[in-house]
């Protein structure tokens, strides 16, 4: 169980289990939309999600890709692919306790920026090895 939500608190959401899987996304479009060189996200199923307070907005970011954000405060909060709207990720960092989950691999290390080294030895590929189960990317 776990939950979080944006920087203002205007939207906050619920977690239940443990996520499927965990990454450091390093594609173009989460860079954009998050404006950092990174984004760690977290993948659950989405019967184990709920928004649990306020509502966010959401913009369809790619073909395989709705993001969800604080309207207020704009803090990234949520992906889900509409092709496969069984899974939810999650942005770790909006978690109350972000140091409950950490990340398993790196993702879309084709788009890394090279400004950015981060020396851990977790499994890096190119785009990522969930593409076709939607991840974002």
């Amino acid at each position: 169980m776990a939950d979080g939500g944006c920087l203002c608190g205007a939207v906050r959401y619920h977690l239940e289990g443990q996520p499927l899987e965990t990454n450091y996304c390093h594609c173009r479009i989460c860079q954009r939309a998050a404006g950092a060189p990174v984004v760690a996200w977290g993948r659950w199923p989405v019967e184990g999600f709920a928004w649990s307070g306020g509502e966010p907005a959401r913009f369809t970011s790619s073909a395989r890709g709705e993001r969800s954000f604080c309207p207020n405060c704009g803090t990234p909060l949520a992906f889900v692919d509409p092709g496969d709207p069984t899974f939810v990720d999650v942005t770790l960092a909006s978690l109350d306790e972000p140091v409950a989950f950490a990340p398993d691999s790196h993702a879309w290390t084709m788009s890394r920026l090279p400004w950015l080294e981060l020396g851990d030895r977790l499994p890096r590929y190119a785009s990522t090895q969930f593409a076709e189960e939607g991840s974002p990317g």
